[in-house]
């Protein structure tokens, strides 16, 4: 099984980074494989602490808020690991690297929990929420997809949004709204037409 969460890591200087990221789960739920991209941070700060945290989170400001720049999100310690936790999630796993399937593109890491703890109930998803966070995938998808493509799908996206979405929808939608339209003024200044 596939998940969207967020996954905190930390370099050697302690410096977090917040990366939302679809990672594999097991079906026990104590095994999980995080798919990192070559180059990225990370893969660089899991492949040097050696562990991570899972963050469950339902705001969706924080997964499109990553994508668009939006990094500074509150953090707290985590408690068995050297790590930092999201202070908007609603549970954490805290996961130490156990084995690696080295490839050029996009390694395996293998993690295991070694902590959990559920800090707030999970109320559901709403439809807005959905468009969300599969806006925010398209969005880490602008220079590998046809635009046309990106765009039909934020089309049908905009359905859900526009009939469930709450302020905090709203807000995250708009900052992968500029996301775009930033990648289509870029592409048509570079190439003097859209791509």
């Amino acid at each position: 099984m596939i998940q969207e969460i967020l996954v905190t890591t930390q370099n050697s200087s302690g410096l977090t980074h917040i990366a939302p990221m679809g990672i594999h789960v097991s079906s026990a739920g104590d095994e999980f494989i995080i798919l990192p991209f070559r180059p990225s941070t990370t893969l660089n700060n899991l492949l040097d602490s050696k562990t991570a945290v899972i963050n469950y989170c339902d705001d969706v400001r924080i997964f499109a808020g990553c994508l668009t720049g939006r990094r500074d999100w509150p953090l707290k310690p985590a408690e068995k690991i050297n790590g930092q936790v999201l202070e908007l999630a609603l549970a954490h796993t805290e996961v130490e690297l156990v084995r690696i399937v080295d490839d050029e593109t996009r390694p395996k890491l293998f993690c295991k929990a070694v902590h959990t703890v559920n800090h707030a109930p999970f109320r559901g998803f709403n439809r807005a929420q959905y468009s969300v966070l599969e806006a925010a995938i398209l969005i880490s998808r602008l220079n590998m997809l046809p635009l046309e493509k990106i765009q039909a799908e934020i089309d049908y996206l905009r359905i859900g949004l526009e009939k469930t979405a709450g302020d905090r929808e709203l807000e995250a939608w708009a900052w992968l709204m500029t996301a775009i339209e930033n990648h289509k003024t870029e592409n048509l200044s570079t190439s003097g037409a859209l791509v």
